[in-house]
């Protein structure tokens, strides 16, 4: 894989055709040693968010060693990618087939669920040849929480309600060597208080249920930085999290657990696009809703952007972006800031797509395909490179100087 200072250089050497990866081994590489040394507990890779071997290569040489897996694909590819790995089947609904595969072919021994119906599929699935019950099932219950403080809600599809989770809890427990309890704020949560109400629901659930809890996993919804999404440092959710995690009545050697994915990628890559066409304030671009940018389509999500040429010379202008594809819904409101001089032909920097864009690429209408190379500036924005205004802070402060 070719390797270039920054993207400008890419530009430069390349004047690329296609889209273009930009991979930032660093990024990835301190953003994993961020939340190993300052997590209070044990963080799990959510490998949907970015399943690159590449990256997961990093992220275990930086010591993640637990992986949270959603399907019998991603535990094949990340059991093939790293053999001494803890994975972990978090997906709470999945075919008999799959759980059979992963417990007697892949090692997995931790498995989610929000149902009996699951509970028994999981026990049946893991027994041996003559019908015994495995003895060594680490088993999660997910609880429904709220999303409300997250930019994107995963409160509808997944999750025990509180009313319901006693019973299922202490069915669990019974075949269970090991109970977990764990849920999920939300995509992009935007504060810390987010875990404290689902921590005070775990609370609750445990209360209902009088069983022994293992483990409390809190799940993903760690935010990055995009335009108009500043969230405050990530040291403010472990504190708040490991607080309540510490009031909670649970073993007294249970352990806390996290899943980060769109924390850890996301300033992982960015993506070199061409403007094929300008049509007043809408750039047609080579990549779109059907690649890399189906957040910024499907959802409105906002990335940073960068102009790279260096011969733009007036300010900056609110632009929308339509992919290449022939469908009208291949179209990126925005508004992405570039500057009012930008024509076809020009290059842009789009930022902070290692979570979810770089993996949701398609070959639709025969587009699709795109060089990966290797970065070695700074992503756009980071949480992680210690130089970034604590957004708490007021500006409205007098200078004594």
């Amino acid at each position: 894989m070719h390797h270039y200072p920054d993207a400008a250089a890419v530009v430069r050497a390349l004047a690329p055709d296609e889209p273009v990866i930009l991979n930032r081994p660093l990024a990835a590489a301190r953003a994993a040693r961020f939340f190993v040394e300052k997590f209070p507990g044990k963080s799990l890779y959510a490998v949907k968010a970015n399943p690159s071997p590449d990256l997961l290569q990093i992220l275990w040489d930086n010591g993640i060693t637990h992986y949270d897996v959603a399907s019998i694909g991603e535990v094949r590819m990340a059991r093939a990618a790293l053999p001494g790995a803890t994975l972990c089947f978090m997906h709470p609904v999945k075919t008999a087939r799959a759980i059979s595969e992963a417990y007697h072919e892949h090692g997995v021994r931790t498995f989610s669920l929000d149902t009996i119906e699951e509970l028994e599929k999981i026990v049946s699935a893991t027994a041996s040849e003559n019908g015994e019950p495995a003895a060594d099932l680490r088993l999660c219950v997910r609880l429904r929480v709220s999303s409300e403080y997250a930019e994107l809600s995963l409160a509808s599809k997944f999750g025990v309600d509180l009313v319901d989770a006693a019973p299922l809890l202490q069915a669990t427990r019974q075949v269970a060597d090991w109970l977990g309890l764990c849920f999920h704020v939300g995509s992009q949560a935007m504060t810390p208080f987010a875990y404290v109400q689902a921590l005070e629901r775990v609370r609750a659930a445990i209360a209902d249920s009088s069983v022994v809890i293992d483990m409390i996993d809190v799940g993903g919804g760690f935010p990055s930085i995009y335009p108009g999404m500043e969230p405050p440092p990530l040291e403010d959710y472990f504190h708040i999290i490991h607080r309540h995690f510490e009031a909670l009545p649970i073993a007294y050697n249970a352990e806390l657990w996290c899943e980060p994915g769109r924390a850890l990628c996301a300033e992982y890559s960015s993506l070199i696009v061409r403007v094929e066409k300008r049509r007043g304030d809408e750039l047609y671009i080579n990549d779109g809703a059907y690649g890399a940018l189906f957040d910024a389509a499907h959802v409105a999500w906002r990335f940073p952007v960068s102009a790279l040429e260096d011969d733009l010379i007036e300010g900056l202008d609110e632009f929308s972006f339509y992919g290449p594809t022939c469908d009208d819904a291949d179209f990126m409101k925005g508004p992405f800031m570039l500057p009012a001089d930008i024509q076809a032909g020009d290059f842009i920097e789009i930022g902070m797509l290692g979570a979810y864009g770089a993996a949701m690429k398609t070959g639709f209408n025969g587009f699709g395909a795109a060089e990966v190379v290797i970065v070695q500036d700074e992503p756009m924005a980071s949480l992680y490179r210690g130089d970034r205004i604590d957004p708490r802070e007021s500006d409205n402060v007098v200078s004594l100087r």
